[in-house]
């Protein structure tokens, strides 16, 4: 039987067959995807194929196969620097919700997400929410980070979940389409999916105001189909992004600013820090690129941790 997986606990993978049955099933031995070391070989996305045997004249379902992934979603993985996590596969599209506080999502997060969404061809989304919370200082901050994103070619929109303020321009984007929702903990992404589709009722939680930090109420990414004819794939709050099995040479790649630049630099493996005639770091002086997308794709060459927090009050 082959069928698409709904939920995974780590342990327990929920799987919809193609005749729309779901089935609780486990692994077969230990799975390899083409070298990756992930701490969950099955995740939410993959095709797989699995088998119904009977053990102790109990039926169990038992995942056999994993289809080919055109793509996914993936970082290192916390608390295992060497391991890596597999957020979702199979995606068209992902939409990152960014807030400015409450709580903040800094530019270092953002770049690195946008960059393994480019290396594995994914479109994404970048919805700017809780706006009817800003004041005018805040909304300028906020009208700043847009102004960037949108210049650079990615789709922003801004949103307030709790109020349903263009809800209805992500919904139209989801059809027909299986799109994930990624942020931090705290930042709607349940209050989210819970305006698009109000019978889910996924639970949402306040925000920390001691440290400005989301109450995980998602544990385990989850896949669900929408009335309206989507599906969505709901995740657990990310706190950092590391980037994963990427050169040094190629990170630039994966900056759409400097890539375009790239072929005006001197030398063709130019990695844009000390080489001399690099027009990105012309563009940089000339203030055509951003100086916090700068810093992000230095801190990614470095092989730093994600630990840079940008100001955006100084970049300007």
């Amino acid at each position: 039987m082959q069928g698409t997986v709904y939920k995974s606990t780590g342990s327990w993978y929920t799987v919809k067959a193609e005749n729309s049955e779901f089935y609780e099933c486990r692994i077969k031995g230990k799975f390899r995807i083409k070298g990756i070391k992930s701490t969950n070989p099955v995740a939410v996305g993959d095709i797989v194929e699995f088998e119904l045997t009977e053990v102790g004249g109990e039926t169990v379902a038992v995942i056999t196969a994993i289809k080919d992934r055109k793509n996914y979603i993936i970082r290192k993985s916390v608390k295992l620097s060497k391991q890596t996590h597999i957020i979702a596969a199979n995606l068209d599209q992902v939409f990152l919700l960014v807030t400015l506080n409450n709580p903040p999502t800094f530019t270092s997060f953002i770049d690195r997400f946008l960059v393994t969404a480019e290396a594995y061809d994914i479109p994404v989304v970048l919805l700017f929410n809780k706006m009817d919370g800003y004041d005018e200082d805040e909304m300028v901050e906020v009208n700043y980070l847009i102004q960037l994103y949108r210049s650079i070619g990615y789709n922003c929109i801004e949103i307030a979940a709790k109020t349903g303020e263009n809800v209805d321009k992500v919904k139209s984007l989801m059809l027909d389409k299986t799109s994930m929702f990624a942020g931090h903990s705290g930042v709607g992404k349940s209050t989210l999916v819970n305006a698009l589709e109000p019978g889910l009722q996924l639970k949402t939680a306040k925000i920390s105001e001691q440290h400005l930090q989301g109450q995980h109420t998602t544990t385990f990414a989850e896949m669900y189909d929408l009335l309206f004819g989507a599906r969505i794939i709901d995740t657990p709050g990310i706190k950092g992004f590391g980037i994963v099995d990427m050169e040094k040479d190629e990170i630039g790649d994966y900056f759409p600013e400097f890539f375009e630049l790239k072929s005006q630099c001197r030398f063709n493996n130019c990695l844009h820090l000390d080489e001399p005639k690099c027009a990105v770091k012309a563009a940089l002086d000339e203030d055509k690129i951003a100086w916090n997308r700068y810093r992000s794709y230095v801190q990614m060459v470095m092989g730093e941790e994600e630990n840079y927090r940008v100001d955006i009050h100084k970049e300007r």
